[in-house]
């Protein structure tokens, strides 16, 4: 391992690196969709999602939008602040409905409403069909959140292809000039540069998933496509996970060179040994790095909110 990077990994969780060793040698290597025949056999292979609990209209000049997103709600009397989730997949496999479980129980922990977008997914829908969705639930929330939940303290959050979505939405939210009603934003593993044109980017260049999202696109470097690319100034706290067996690794560290040059406030962790996706396996690594992010979300909702707000 490089001496720089070594001085960046969590070394106080070294220790559990045997056990996820076990897991993962267990587990065997897995790999997303490399044809649009793979992707169709992995989709049949989903449980079928019920129904989305509500469905967000949003009008922008002409264009009408209908979103779906599956809402969940702490049941005490107290909430936090409002969470939106932008579920990974590589653009092309959504399974929103998959995060059930996982986000019901992060409401519960943390005193916060959970709303995840089921947006649209390629190659049927390719850029910029995800972040016009997202974007959509995004002002949705904005606009609603206050009346609907009781808190008007927000932040966003997605893993692999969601956190570039929840990035791609930042930057529209700042460019209409409402970022700075976001606390934070929590990052797991995102891919940055879609481009190719980066040394991190090359590493994924023949992935499958590029030419179903943005094969059309004639330059992959505009930022709502690659946001390492973009403007990064003014955008809010931000918390960065990867692993250092991560093929994205890489781009997240100049994705977190970027945003601290941009004057953005940025907790990099960076966890040994943990492969792209690791926060969604049952391994102690995973568990101590979603604890990390728990905290650092109540940190963040805690100090936009001052303390917590109450739903009526």
């Amino acid at each position: 391992m490089d001496v720089g990077l070594d001085r960046l990994v969590r070394a106080d969780l070294r220790r559990l690196v045997p056990e996820c060793r076990e897991f993962y040698a267990a587990r065997g290597e897995r790999r997303g969709p490399s044809s649009l025949d793979e992707l169709r056999g992995a989709r049949a292979a989903q449980p079928p999602a019920p129904p989305a609990d509500e469905v967000v209209e949003h009008v922008d000049g002409a264009a009408r939008r209908r979103v779906p997103v599956r809402v969940h709600v702490p049941r005490g009397s107290e909430v936090r602040g409002v969470y939106l989730d932008i579920p990974g997949g590589g653009f092309v496999l959504g399974a929103t409905a998959a995060g059930d479980a996982r986000n019901a129980a992060l409401a519960e922990s943390l005193g916060v409403v959970v709303v995840s977008v089921e947006h649209r997914l390629a190659p049927e829908h390719p850029w910029s069909a995800a972040p016009d969705d997202c974007e959509a639930a995004a002002l949705w929330l904005l606009d609603r959140a206050g009346d609907r939940f009781g808190s008007t303290a927000l932040v966003i959050g997605g893993s692999s292809a969601g956190a570039t979505l929840a990035t791609t939405t930042l930057l529209r939210l700042r460019d209409r000039g409402h970022v700075d009603r976001l606390a934070g934003a929590a990052l797991q593993f995102g891919a940055y540069d879609l481009s190719g044109r980066t040394p991190a980017g090359r590493l994924i260049a023949d992935e499958y998933f590029l030419a179903a999202y943005a094969g059309h696109v004639a330059d992959r470097t505009v930022p709502d496509v690659s946001p390492v690319f973009g403007d990064l100034r003014g955008l809010p706290p931000t918390q960065l996970v990867v692993g250092t067996a991560d093929v994205l690794l890489e781009d997240n560290l100049v994705m977190a060179a970027r945003l601290c040059a941009a004057g953005v406030q940025v907790d990099l962790q960076v966890y040994p040994e943990a492969p792209h996706g690791f926060t969604g396996h049952p391994t102690p690594m995973a568990r101590a790095a979603l604890a990390d992010r728990d905290s650092w979300l109540v940190e963040c909702l805690t100090a936009r909110a001052g303390g917590g707000s109450r739903r009526s």
